[in-house]
């Protein structure tokens, strides 16, 4: 199709030849960035879902645009909007609500839902493995001091979910 725009859709994943797509790339790079500095710190830089959110919108306004643009603006609220009521119940960090936002913005509106039903699902994993671990230490007689779980570090439930969502399918 000589003159046939690219849209994001069609550049996501892999491209001809199979090269990675820029999309890809930015993806890896900022949830690997996002998860390695959760699971260290426990905690997500402002500089990472910033970095994501500068990238995002860039490489849709060149792949698709300004429709391109205006589905990656779009990506940045509905992705913030996504985990804001977890935030906002004291389940889940500020950093994990911003880097969702930066995660709209590579993404695009049309593969967030996705990559927020990954998240969720994957999270959902690692909650239970970390439960699984809790209760084999209690039945190896080493309860943690506090009696309670600590916090899961999200970011690398939020970075595969986005991960998963730009995997070819079928």
């Amino acid at each position: 199709m000589a003159g046939a725009a690219r849209t994001p859709r069609q550049g996501a994943g892999r491209g001809a030849g199979g090269a990675v797509s820029a999309q890809l790339w930015i993806a890896l790079i900022v949830g690997a960035a996002a998860a390695a500095e959760d699971l260290a710190r426990r905690r997500v830089s402002n500089w990472i879902p910033l970095a994501a959110i500068a990238a995002g919108l860039a490489w849709h306004a060149w792949a698709g645009g300004w429709r391109g643009a205006g589905s990656s603006a779009a990506g940045v609220g509905a992705g913030f909007a996504v985990f804001l009521i977890f935030y906002l119940l004291g389940g889940m960090g500020g950093g994990d609500v911003k880097l969702m936002a930066g995660v709209g913005a590579v993404l695009g509106l049309e593969r967030l839902l996705e990559a927020a039903l990954w998240t969720a699902g994957v999270g959902g994993l690692f909650a239970l493995g970390v439960l699984g671990f809790e209760w084999l230490r209690g039945r190896m007689g080493r309860p943690r001091a506090s009696g309670r779980v600590e916090a899961i570090p999200y970011a690398p439930a939020i970075a595969l979910g986005a991960w998963l969502s730009l995997a070819p399918k079928g």
